[in-house]
């Protein structure tokens, strides 16, 4: 079900996003890296159906993987990995976002104690997943 642009906006409003076609649904990872970066949510967008403008930063979190942030407020704008052209990006920058259902929870055995999404969603262990997906750098600690 198509959905047309939304548009999202940092905390200060420096960097806006528009997505066209978004996937309307969100998924949580529990990784450590996600948890530290930003609490575990995140929203996958292909990149050639969004556009940034303002001062998006980018860091290198790892060999593998870029986090971006509003040069000006510091909000966590995405994450990307350099091997795919999917950007997980922080489903809070959209308003429409409040109604999305989560679709997907991976490394749900290194879940906060008070991180428990209700749903019939998909989820898998930190074992599940990399059996599926391994990690080129591996979890930190």
């Amino acid at each position: 079900m198509a959905m047309g642009a939304i548009t999202g906006q940092c905390l200060c409003g420096a960097v806006t996003v528009t997505v066209n076609d978004p996937p309307g649904w969100v998924g949580i990872c529990h990784c450590d890296m996600c948890k530290r970066w930003s609490g575990a949510v995140f929203a996958v967008f292909p990149s050639r159906d969004f556009a940034f403008s303002g001062p998006v930063v980018e860091h290198a979190s790892s060999p593998a993987s870029f986090r971006a942030f509003c040069g000006t407020c510091g909000s966590h704008l995405y994450m990307r990995d350099t091997d795919r052209e999917e950007r997980d990006l922080m489903p809070g920058l959209f308003q429409e976002t409040q109604d999305w259902p989560v679709a997907s929870e991976i490394y749900t055995d290194r879940a906060l104690c008070w991180v428990q999404p209700a749903g019939d969603h998909k989820r898998a262990t930190e074992a599940e997943y990399e059996e599926n997906n391994p990690s080129p750098i591996g979890q930190p600690t």
